[in-house]
């Protein structure tokens, strides 16, 4: 296998200098003894790729790629009394994104004292006068119980706006520190942002704190909202399981999210082990013919009486003709709707062979993206708000906080955006849905 080289140095807005209000925060242990604090410093290093076969397709000499490990530092870039951040939330819906707003404002205001906190409102509109979207004060009592509720408190858009108006009114409103929560558009524009602040000479540092529910950013092992996505589309599983074992022939069919990427559904169907069909955008499939979906449908009904068909939404994308799809407002092609296509080929297929069947499909993706975070995400999303709170203190720019290999770690931006993550279809998990399932190649010779 080749490993990509890629540059893990994290930008800085300059030498910190200023001594670490956490080192101030007495701590006792059971003796009543003071505990000395711990920092992390830039030299503590995550390896990128942590394989026997990677270190030794090293050269002698050769470091091996590494990221920058999270965490507080000693001494910090800005003084916190005279600091102003900004939080804004960026794309759709995802759950934890409330839970990821709350940490970030609980460790500014407690941990760091700072107290010039701002919500931007309806994501990148609100820093662009025209919108006339006011700007939100955030202190620990507007944020204690934000958590308990989905979507974001602070709305969202889809949209590409002008990265000059929005560092325009990052300079005239004296935001230095800039926490974005959102997904690959996020990150494309973020790192826009960033290097207009540094045409313009500008001291103002940008973190990401990555937001995809489909968890294909790279570099990202798991995105916030995810656990707690795929925990609710095993209800729709079971629901859809439910109806098809109850009636004769009757087939359960679910559309989950995963515009390009499976991992959505890859992962629920390992988590609920009462699906048949699994189909996702990396792995190229068949409807008609004699050894397509349709055929094997037919072939499970007859033996089985019910079957279940889990679908990506970005699957089965060769059906539909591009000239005719749409885009969103960020500019993202909109996938053709699989799930309705499905739906229509089977009941056209046993028509015509006379063979009854009872057919429910079920699309809980607006369900699912915008309930709360399940106690793990919860629990995740305080530790990626409060990592991108010390690495922003630090005086860290042009980064996203990350878990990775088991430990948080700062990613460039350029090392991850406009890139994705994909199901690896020789890979345990890919495997094992197949295992799982007894899913055959559903592909024509």
């Amino acid at each position: 296998m080749k490993y990509k080289p890629i540059d893990t140095a994290i930008p800085t807005l300059g030498e910190a200098k200023v001594e670490s209000p956490i080192r101030a925060a007495p701590m006792f242990d059971r003796t009543g003894q003071p505990v000395e604090k711990k920092f992390v410093s830039d030299g503590d290093r995550v390896l990128v790729y942590d394989t026997l076969d990677y270190l030794e397709q090293l050269r002698p000499g050769d470091k091996p790629l590494n990221f920058e490990l999270a965490g507080p530092r000693a001494k910090i870039y800005f003084d916190p009394y005279k600091l102003h951040c900004a939080i804004a939330t960026c794309g759709g819906l995802c759950p934890g994104t409330n839970d990821v707003i709350r940490a970030i404002v609980m460790e500014l205001y407690h941990l760091y004292r700072v107290r010039h906190i701002y919500g931007v409102r309806y994501g990148f509109q609100g820093f662009i006068p025209r919108y006339g979207h006011d700007l939100m004060e955030f202190n620990p009592q507007k944020v204690v119980d934000i958590h308990s509720f989905g979507g974001t408190i602070l709305s969202s858009s889809r949209g590409h706006q002008d990265i000059g108006e929005i560092v325009d009114a990052l300079d005239r409103l004296n935001i230095h520190l800039l926490f974005l929560i959102g997904g690959d558009g996020t990150l494309k524009a973020a790192d826009l942002i960033c290097e207009e602040v540094a045409r313009r000479g500008l001291r103002i540092g940008v973190v990401v704190v990555p937001k995809t529910i489909d968890n294909d950013i790279l570099f990202v092992s798991r995105s916030f909202g995810f656990d707690t996505a795929v925990e609710m589309a095993t209800q729709a599983i079971r629901a859809a399981h439910t109806e098809a074992a109850g009636a004769p022939n009757g087939i359960g069919l679910v559309k989950l999210m995963g515009r390009h990427s499976g991992f959505i559904a890859a992962n629920a169907a390992l988590a609920l082990r009462e699906v048949n069909f699994v189909l996702i955008p990396e792995s190229d499939f068949d409807i008609e013919g004699d050894y397509g979906l349709l055929d094997r449908l037919e072939a499970r009904l007859k033996a089985r009486g019910h079957a279940v068909i889990l679908a990506a939404e970005g699957a089965g994308q060769k059906y539909f003709c591009a000239e005719n799809l749409i885009c969103d407002p960020s500019g993202n092609v909109k996938p053709g709707d699989i799930g309705v296509l499905l739906a229509d080929k089977i009941k056209e297929y046993f028509q015509n062979r006379r063979m009854e069947v009872t057919l429910k499909y079920i699309d809980p993706s607006y369900i699912i993206r915008s309930v709360p975070a399940n106690y793990s995400d919860s629990i995740y999303c305080g530790f990626l708000g409060q990592n991108a709170v010390h690495a922003g203190m630090a005086g860290k720019t042009a980064m996203l906080v990350s878990r990775w290999h088991g430990h948080y770690v700062h990613v460039p931006i350029k090392a991850a955006v406009g890139k994705r993550k994909e199901v690896e279809l020789d890979a345990p998990l890919w495997r094992s849905v197949l295992e799982s399932t007894g899913q055959p190649p559903l592909k024509n010779p």
